[in-house]
């Protein structure tokens, strides 16, 4: 998803911010289970959200679905793995910067260890070995941070091809691109360098729409015919799970790795011979989508 909300570069990053949302419109949907308290104003744009889901839902299926069905089926579990793990730790440097804007410096230090560790030992981030080291993978972004700081979110909106967002969270795409090194490389690095690094976000935009595939038919069946209020009400709810640092007692992340699994292992009770599907666990900038540590 490609947040088309901001003001058009000539970087890489857009394509992976396409997948990241797209994670939300799909597993937050598929696994969200409580709605958002909400007032009669506060879905203003409902008429040019509900426009531009339709649009984006029909760029997913005449485009972005078939590009990732080809990846699966050219790609192993270890390619896809490899390149999962390469892109979470770029993603690291974002989560890192933003763990210290939020005053969290154990975090911040766990999680610039992992990037020096994965960058060395795991051969350029190929291999997670930092988290088999209990160097766990963190989610922070800067839209996070500046609703730590008191920024308010504002009104729900979705962005063409991105999805859903808010206009905290939409200001924050325009920080985590400026915290992401594809970006500079893109800029600064001719037309071989923004050539390499548009490929470079394609690939993991593509990569994290394979991985939601199996999360598909769970999010159809959980929005019982209303995806707007379910995809809208899911985002929301784990936003908020997220900027809280889920410290609210009565808090569900729609987002908890468990339920994920769980939703994603269940055999249709209509299918008996049918194989579950496997579930992966998510991050948010980098998919799968992780919870929280």
């Amino acid at each position: 998803m490609t947040k088309s909300g901001m003001v058009r570069q000539k970087t890489c990053f857009t394509p992976a911010l396409y997948a990241a949302n797209l994670s939300a419109f799909l597993l937050l949907s598929a696994c969200s289970s409580q709605p958002v308290k909400q007032t009669k104003n506060s879905d203003p744009w409902e008429s040019w959200n509900k426009s531009t889901q339709s649009v984006n839902d029909s760029l997913d299926k005449h485009i972005f679905k078939p590009v990732a069905e080809a990846y699966v089926n050219v790609t192993n579990a270890t390619i896809d793995t490899g390149v999962r793990n390469f892109f979470s730790n770029i993603n690291d440097i974002d989560v890192s910067i933003n763990d210290f804007l939020q005053l969290k410096f154990l975090h911040g230090g766990m999680d610039v260890s992992r990037f020096i560790i994965n960058s060395t030992v795991g051969v350029a981030g190929l291999f997670d070995v930092a988290s088999s080291l209990d160097l766990p993978k963190h989610n922070e972004d800067f839209g996070q941070s500046l609703g730590v700081w008191g920024v308010p979110s504002g009104p729900y909106m979705v962005l063409p091809v991105l999805g859903p967002s808010n206009p905290r969270d939409t200001i924050g795409l325009i920080g985590d691109a400026f915290m992401n090194p594809l970006t500079y490389f893109s800029i600064f690095g001719g037309f071989t360098g923004s050539m390499v690094s548009t490929g470079a976000g394609v690939v993991n935009a593509t990569g994290k729409r394979a991985d939601l595939i199996p999360a598909e038919k769970v999010m159809e069946e959980g929005s019982n015919g209303n995806r707007y209020e379910f995809i809208k009400n899911s985002y929301l709810q784990h936003r908020q799970y997220l900027i809280e640092d889920g410290k609210e007692e009565t808090s569900d992340d729609p987002l908890s790795s468990d339920d994920i699994d769980s939703a994603l292992n269940k055999t249709p009770s209509n299918a008996p011979n049918s194989a579950p599907a496997t579930g992966k666990k998510a991050t948010v900038d980098v998919l799968p989508i992780q919870k929280k540590h």
